[in-house]
This record gives structure tokens, sequence and C-alpha cells, in this order.
């Protein structure tokens, strides 16, 4: 146990043999005072590790120990079996050991806030009780996807870290609640993070993210989003759709123009959003009404208004195909029964390309007046922030508009922000 102040000794040791810093016999007496702090905080540590194995301990503190590696005590024989809470903040440790959960089968919290950790291991999707996973302030590159195999995670903090991405297996945590991974450097979010079925609180700022995925809007207990501090331009149409959905923040996304009007009467934060660019800067579809301009989502194929009255051809299609599909999902058991007894091919499954077909499942967005499902294009109206209601709260401090998507021109003429 005494090796793991090795480090810090030796430092001392050689700046106490340093000429610089008076003779021989102090700098023998300084060692002996820093061998001798050391060799007092290993003992403490060990008596402290003792005490809790021997009392059958459910918590455990060590912060603040200036902890290189992971204590062999909590390892040694047959671990911490009654351990439910770790504390490790503010420490020097750079790894976790692979047998973490063979030694601390009942982990439900695990706190490693300021710490050198570069990996989470693979050892990690083993601690199959663990709840609470706190990684901020380290300097993590990579998360394994064994981290999906935390089926009882609840509370996930990567915040302050190095990652670029995060892994896909993410959205295999149905019972996750919090995810904060701001601060990083990711550009996109995991793909399948809108399988986290039980996340509420979603914080991804300051990273380079440069747009939300539209998947996100069918979170159907997500109630706060926080992604100010990125490269953002636009934002679903769906996005405050979910009456959960309460409280979203994005500001000092500079490029960013418009909001959902579904985001309308929800608090927001949008300071900093709307700098005075040019289109040309951005490579999206925009949309402009006077002096206006606003970013729209880069799915979006074509921009209706006014005085178009007839579909496009693939929006007609698509949208048929989508009512057709769900009516069919409606269809009282018996009388599906009955139909396959019929072998009636009208209804074998639907065959398109992935493309098309993901975006049956997962439209663009619904129409902000009628709620009519929308694929390739809408009906866009602009609402300046500073000409509503609203406009108080933010005092000036964003020139952002709330905008309007409509499925067509009727939808169009008749929405209005304020009813």
């Amino acid at each position: 146990m005494h090796s793991i102040y090795l480090d810090n000794v030796l430092g001392f040791f050689l700046l106490f043999l340093s000429p610089r810093n008076g003779s021989a016999f102090r700098r023998c007496n300084a060692l002996d005072v820093v061998l001798g702090t050391g060799l007092v905080m290993a003992s403490e540590l060990c008596k402290t590790i003792s005490e809790a194995k021997l009392e059958r301990h459910k918590n455990l503190f060590l912060n603040y120990r200036n902890l290189h590696q992971f204590p062999l005590e909590l390892l040694k024989d047959e671990g911490l079996q009654y351990l439910e809470r770790l504390y490790m903040k503010r420490n020097s440790l750079t790894t976790l050991p692979e047998n973490l959960a063979q030694k601390l089968p009942n982990l439900v919290e695990l706190y490693l806030h300021s710490n050198n950790i570069v990996v989470v291991p693979e050892a990690i999707g083993s601690l199959v009780k663990l709840q609470f996973l706190d990684l901020s302030d380290n300097a993590l590159e990579i998360v394994c996807p064994e981290i999906g195999r935390l089926r009882s995670l609840r509370h996930l903090r990567l915040a302050n870290n190095q990652l670029k991405y995060l892994p896909a297996e993410v959205g295999d945590l149905r019972e996750l609640q919090t995810l904060d991974i701001s601060t990083n450097r990711l550009i996109t979010l995991p793909e399948r993070l809108h399988m986290c079925l039980s996340l509420q609180y979603l914080t991804a700022d300051r990273n380079h993210l440069w747009y939300v995925p539209r998947h996100l809007c069918q979170l159907p207990s997500l109630n706060e989003l926080s992604m100010a501090g990125n490269r953002l331009a636009f934002l679903p149409l769906d996005l405050g759709r979910s009456r959960e959905l309460q409280y979203v923040y994005v500001d000092n996304n500079i490029h960013l123009k418009g909001l959902p009007s579904y985001l309308y009467n929800k608090v927001i934060g949008c300071s900093g959003c709307g700098s005075p660019i040019q289109v040309s800067e951005v490579k999206l579809l925009s949309f402009s009404s006077g002096q206006l301009t606003v970013f729209l989502p880069a799915e979006v194929k074509s921009i209706g208004t006014e005085t178009d009255h007839v579909l496009p051809l693939q929006e007609l299609a698509m949208r048929t195909l989508y009512n057709t599909y769900y009516r069919f999902l409606k269809v009282p058991r018996v009388l599906l029964n009955t139909w396959r007894l019929l072998d009636l091919n009208f209804l074998t499954p639907i065959s398109l390309p992935k493309s098309l077909l993901e975006l049956l499942h997962c439209p663009l967005g619904h129409c902000h007046r009628c709620s009519q499902p929308m694929f390739t294009i809408v009906y866009p109206k602009l609402f300046p922030l500073r000409e509503t209601p609203m406009a108080g709260l933010h005092q000036g401090r964003t020139t952002v508009s709330f905008v309007a998507y409509c499925c067509s021109t009727q939808c169009l003429q008749t929405f209005d922000l304020l009813s």
C-alpha cells in the first residue's frame, strides 16, 4: 500500500537533494518528514478500508487521498461485498481494475470525479447493479461499448473530458434518466440515444454538435434539453411537441436563427443566437421573410409557399403510405386474423428503400397547425421573438424567430402563434 505514494515521495526526494535547498542535514530532515507523512497517509488508508470491510460499511469515502492507483486493499480476498457507494473524487487515478465487479459486486454508486482516467474499461459493464456513475473531469477519450450492459444505470456523468464520440450502445440504457456529456469534443450524439426511453435530462453544452437528431423528439420522458455553446444552425421541427419537454437551452449557437413554434410558452434559453452572418456561410436550405432568415433542417427537400396548392408527388405518396400503415396497425386483432385467412396480399409488409422506410417510421416533423406528418416539404412562417410577449424575458439578447412548420397552404394561412 505504501507504494501508492512512491511517485510523490520520489518527487520530494529529488527536490530536497537539490544544492539550492540548503545543507544535507536540512534535506535529510525534510525527507524524513515527507516519508513519514506518506507512511501516515498509507496507514490511515489501510485502516479506513479495513474498518469498512470489518464493519460491512455500505459507503466508503476515499476522496482527496492523492491515489495514483486503485487501492489494493479494496481488491484483496473477497473485496467489499457489502459496499454500495464508493467515493474516489479528486485523486490521480488513471485506470480501473479489471476485477472491480468481482470484488465490489453490489456497487450502486461510483464517484470518480476529477481523476486522470483515459479509458472506461470493458470491466465496467459487469457492475450490473450500478445506478450512478460519475466520470466527470477526467481525461476520457474512449467509452467502451460494454457500458450498454449497465441496464440499471440511471445517472451517467461524463462532462469535461476529451470524448469525440459515444458508442451506440448507450441507447441500451433503458433506465437512464440523466446524461451529462457537456464540455467534450462530440460532433454527433449516439445514434440510438432515442431508445433511452426513461431519459429526462440531457446536457450536451460546449461540444461541436451541428444538429439535434430528430429522433430525440420521440423521447417520451425528456423534460430538459441543454445544448448551449455548440454549432447548431437549426432544430428539429418537432422539438417541443412533447408536453414533457419544458426546458430547452440553446444559448450561444451563433448560427441558430429559428426555434420551432412548439417551444413557444416553454422555458427557453437562446441568448447569443442569430448572429448577422451571410446565408452563403452556411450550406443549408434557408427561408427568408422580409429581413429575417432562418436555416432549415438538412432533411427538408423543398419549401412550400402560400401559392403552392399542389403537393409534390413524393410527399403525397409518403403521407398516403403513412396513413395506410398506421391505420392498419389500429385494426382489431380479430379482423386481422380474418384477413390473414383470406390471404389478402395488400397487407404484406411495405417494401421501401431504407432511407424512406426510416422516414416513414420517424417523419421529418408534424404540422404545427394540424399535426399531419411531413416528409419532404414544409410550409414555414416566421414570428420574430422580439415581437412576441416573450420579448421582455430576453431583453434584446437574441434575434431568433419562432418558426411554424405547416403541412399545407391552408394550415399556413390559419396558423396563429398566440393561440
